[in-house]
């Protein structure tokens, strides 16, 4: 099984940052690609930000310049750090990887439980 724990949401007012966390444990052989995923209520999820295993980063247009995506492949963890946060960033966010449990073996998804991230005043 493979298990992704997120943390590091919580409320923080327009123009703050928050870093979020997440760690993968279980039966993964390598991690293929990671990334953030938000949805908000009454909105379809997006995806925020990738990083594959070479270290290529991809962001949503409405992230740019102020989201960082990282990840530690030694401790199979993904973060992704958010500065100038704004309301619209106000979403549960949700860690996502692409793992491949063996050599040869197709990649799998998995998901977290999500953190969530409130921006207000």
């Amino acid at each position: 099984q493979v298990q992704l724990v997120e943390s590091g949401g919580g409320l923080v007012q327009p123009g703050g940052s928050l870093r979020l966390s997440c760690a993968a444990s279980g039966s993964i052989f390598s991690i293929v690609r990671m990334g953030w995923a938000r949805q908000a209520p009454g909105k379809q999820r997006e995806l925020v930000a990738d990083i594959t295993n070479g270290g290529s980063t991809t962001y949503a247009d409405s992230v740019k310049g102020r989201f960082t995506i990282s990840r530690d492949n030694a401790k199979n963890t993904v973060y992704l750090q958010m500065d100038s946060l704004k309301p619209e960033d106000t979403a549960n966010y949700y860690c996502n990887i692409d793992s491949r449990r063996q050599l040869g073996f197709p990649t799998m998804r998995y998901w977290g439980q999500g953190t969530q991230v409130t921006v207000s005043s």
